[in-house]
């Protein structure tokens, strides 16, 4: 007798057999999850951030994302972008998330242990570049001989991303010797100076600003905790709740660092060298002062970031000038 339509799926139902096997999501269907679960919990670029999980959760490139938007999610693919979801929820930046953070084109490792590189610290590299290019007779700062004598100190180097890119950038015969007070940063630093194979390009040395340093230098370079007291509250979560303190707090007025930086640097500084320093928007004044009271002849030019702020100051003080310390 033959099965009328229907009768062996409502045969199914009455004897508690499932109809069908439950569908596993589709990629596109994760990333909108993602996305609605972000936004819920007030991540600002909610899109980009699901895009970058669930390509790290599907272990492709995020350009690859949409091509793939149709396929079927293996619950164990589901569940790793979902564990991952949360703790961006709970404002984890996204580097410390992927363990990973690119910088002046190096994929730099980073985590708790180091402040996350920012694009407008880029600009730091970039003047740091140009003065050695300056200098140079040559239009190309790595085969210019003029360079090699060169010693770079970089101060306050964190997950030695200023350090590297300049390696990465300059000529083999210039040194490059990278201080930070925390050992743990410097392992960090010493493990991206190896993935990037430019270990024997940075020394790395534990030293409170410039205490264990052995000068002269003709270009420092620093990027110090310029985040003032009064500042700490209004900071976003992900930075204030993760990234470690020690890398951000410039004390009370957010000068501390910088001060003790300028207190120490004349002793360090080569004539007719330079200092390049990232700053915070509103410190360009203060910092001026600064220079001038440790190198009075010096010149001082402010460079704006991206957002038209003032964020990298580059100190020029004079071969001839007098060089006095600042208490």
């Amino acid at each position: 007798m033959p099965i009328r339509p229907g009768s062996w799926e409502r045969w199914k139902r009455e004897a508690g057999y499932p109809c069908a096997l439950p569908r596993a999501p589709l990629i596109a269907h994760l990333l909108r999850e993602g996305i609605t679960r972000l936004q819920s919990a007030g991540i600002e670029e909610a899109r980009l951030d699901a895009e970058l999980l669930l390509a790290s959760a599907c272990e492709l490139p995020r350009a690859n994302l949409l091509a793939h938007g149709s396929d079927p999610a293996s619950p164990a693919l589901a569940r790793r972008f979902r564990q991952l979801l949360e703790r961006r929820a709970s404002h984890e930046p996204v580097a410390y998330i992927l363990g990973h953070k690119e910088f002046y084109g190096l994929d730099l490792m980073v985590d708790g242990r180091v402040l996350i590189p920012r694009p407008e610290t880029e600009l730091l590299v970039e003047r740091a570049l140009g003065w050695v290019r300056d200098r140079s007779p040559s239009p190309h700062p790595a085969s210019s001989s003029d360079t090699r004598r060169l010693r770079v100190l970089d101060v306050g180097t964190g997950s030695g991303a200023v350090a590297l890119a300049l390696a990465a950038n300059l000529p083999l015969e210039v040194s490059i010797v990278a201080l930070d007070i925390s050992a743990a940063a410097l392992d960090v630093a010493q493990a991206n100076a190896a993935r990037h194979h430019l270990e024997g390009r940075v020394r790395f040395v534990q030293s409170d600003l410039l205490a264990q340093a052995d000068g002269p230098a003709d270009l420092m370079v620093a990027n110090l905790p310029y985040v003032a007291h009064h500042e700490w509250p209004a900071l976003a979560p992900d930075i204030a709740s993760y990234e470690p303190r020690l890398a951000l707090d410039g004390g009370p007025d957010g000068l501390e660092c910088i001060h003790r930086f300028f207190v120490q640097s004349p002793a360090f500084l080569a004539p007719g060298g330079a200092i390049v320093l990232e700053i915070g928007w509103r410190q360009a004044e203060a910092v001026r002062q600064m220079a001038q009271a440790a190198f009075p002849a010096s010149s001082l030019d402010v460079h704006q970031d991206g957002a038209g702020l003032d964020r990298v100051v580059v100190v020029s003080p004079s071969a001839k000038a007098p060089i006095t310390a600042v208490g």
